[in-house]
């Protein structure tokens, strides 16, 4: 699952910064993103995600899960297969 797909499953509020250019890899983006554990400033470029702030990354959205709403492993999978897709 792309990262910014699992932002949305994730997130309260998510907003894509759409002043980010890019200075490596011309499909990353940056989002504003809010969780009921705080505040995010994530890069993402496809499955890879990298938190600005707590100088954090990963790849996939199990990982993501665990960063943004601080669950385990088997929490971040149900979370994620729980939630609704964005499209149909």
């Amino acid at each position: 699952m792309p990262s910014e797909e699992a932002l949305a499953r994730l997130a309260i509020f998510v907003k894509a910064d759409e002043t980010y250019r890019p200075a490596k890899q011309a499909a990353s983006r940056r989002w504003q993103v809010r969780t009921t554990y705080g505040e995010f400033e994530i890069l993402t470029t496809g499955a890879k995600w990298y938190d600005t702030r707590a100088k954090k990354g990963g790849g996939g959205a199990i990982d993501l899960a665990m960063h943004v709403l601080q669950m385990s492993f088997v929490q971040a999978v149900h979370h994620l297969t729980a939630a609704k897709p964005l499209r149909g």
